[in-house]
Parts: structure tokens; sequence; C-alpha cells
């Protein structure tokens, strides 16, 4: 049998890097595109797939996630946006699972966010809610869970998941009831990982890796794939890449056998 790949990406909406002005870097979905496809992965998990618009508005259709739907051929997919809120600021926003194989039973769980007072340009803000999106699939007759997210990153207002840790305990209670083989990927948005890593170990589940920088804006691991027991990272990688603020991280998978 052999193993099965999982990308975890946030693409920060098709925004590329630009070392000497990342604000002001071009937009270019195509060069995502082919990103995403270069690497051939089973499992694609995305963040920040669109831009919220003024006002908090969500584009419907997603036009991001259409024209990846269109192009990653072959290729079964969810998306979900987080709750609709005029508070949302214009950054990216949305969650997009793609799978080689069918997807099932898909849903959204809602992830309030505290109401921790934020300065935005002089003004004082309050952050909107996150979201988990969830689904199955089966790889080689074995069903797999499927969790992807993207945690507010309180490390920027000046606080800490730690001392609020509700999203991340809203996480540790699905992952307490994992049955099947499952993956957990996104962006945490955790500056130091130690504790999010311990938390999720209690469950069963180790990430893939906590040492290597995901984020270009600073040198922090904020992207993760964890897994249960009920499989086995054979092989992991932090790709670089001009397409996003944040690198690619890639899991090669197998199931272990229990029997």
């Amino acid at each position: 049998m052999m193993p099965f790949r999982l990308l975890q990406f946030n693409m920060q909406f098709a925004q590329g890097w630009n070392d000497a002005n990342p604000d002001q870097a071009p937009f270019d979905l195509d060069a995502t595109i082919a990103e995403i496809k270069r690497h051939d992965a089973d499992v694609v998990y995305l963040q920040e797939v669109e831009q919220t618009l003024p006002g908090g508005k969500q584009a419907q259709p997603p036009p991001n996630y259409e024209r990846l739907k269109a192009a990653l051929v072959g290729y079964d997919s969810v998306f979900t946006y987080p709750r609709e809120d005029s508070r949302e600021l214009p950054f990216g926003i949305g969650l997009a699972i793609f799978s080689k194989t069918p997807l099932r039973d898909s849903m959204k769980h809602d992830l309030p966010s505290p109401e921790v007072e934020f300065d935005f340009y002089g003004e004082i803000k309050t952050p909107t809610d996150r979201v988990l999106i969830q689904a199955k699939t089966d790889i080689d007759g074995n069903e797999i869970t499927l969790l992807n997210t993207h945690l507010l990153a309180l490390f920027m207002l000046k606080s800490s998941s730690e001392i609020h840790g509700e999203q991340r305990r809203q996480i540790g209670e699905i992952l307490r009831g994992a049955r099947a083989a499952t993956l957990l990927a996104g962006d945490f948005n955790v500056s130091q990982p130690d504790s999010l890593i311990a938390e999720y170990r209690q469950f069963g589940f180790e990430t893939v890796q906590s040492s290597e920088i995901t984020w270009r804006r600073m040198p922090f691991v904020l992207d993760h794939i964890f897994h249960n027991e009920k499989l086995r990272c054979v092989r992991h990688q932090v790709v670089p890449t001009p397409t996003s603020d944040h690198h690619l991280l890639i899991g090669d998978f197998e199931f272990v056998d229990k029997s």
C-alpha cells in the first residue's frame, strides 16, 4: 500500500510574497494553482481561500474557490466561510478541502472568538469568529476523517491562546471523540506551539513537525498537521513558496494495521 499525501497551505487569497513590500505583493491565482498541482497531493487543505470584501461581505459564489475547483480536475471538494460579520477585516477568509477520493458527511463547526479589544489603524476592534470544516473519505479502503481549521491570531492582539483557549478546547473535544483515522491540519496561529502540541497529545494526536518555521512574516511555526495513532507519518516537508506569506507543509501517511 503506497503512502498518501496531505498538502496543508494557507494560500493568503493568492497574494504572493515580496520581501521588500509584502503587503503590496501581486495577486496571482494561476501561480497558486500551479504550486498546489505541482505536489500532486491526495488531499489538500487550504485556508484564506478568499479575501473579505468591504463591510465584511463574502463573495458568492467564492471566486477563488470556483477557479480552484475548475483547475483541480479529479478532485472532490468542500468549502466554507465563517459566519458573515460586518466587523471582518479585509484579510483572508474561507476554508477548503480537496480530495482525490469522494468526500461525504461534510459539516462546519463555528469557533467563537473572545471579546479581546485591539487597535486597528486607530480604531478599537474586536475579533470575528473562526471555523473548522470537517469531512470524511475512504483511502485504500480505510475511512478517514479530515479536519481543517484557521484559528484566531491572538499573539497579534497582544494576547495568547493559552489565556483565551476556547477555540483550541473546542477542537480538542472533536479530537477526543475521534474513532477513525483522523487528520487535523491548518493555520493554528499559535506563536509558541508547545502547549498546543501537549494539549492535543492528550487526545492521541501528534504534529508532524514543530521546528521549521512556516510563516514568512515572523519566525513562527503556525501551520501544523496533527494525526492520531491510526496513521503513521512516513515523511514530511516544509516547502518555501513565493505564492503566499505561508510555506506549504506536506505529510505522507500510511495506515497503521492494528489487527
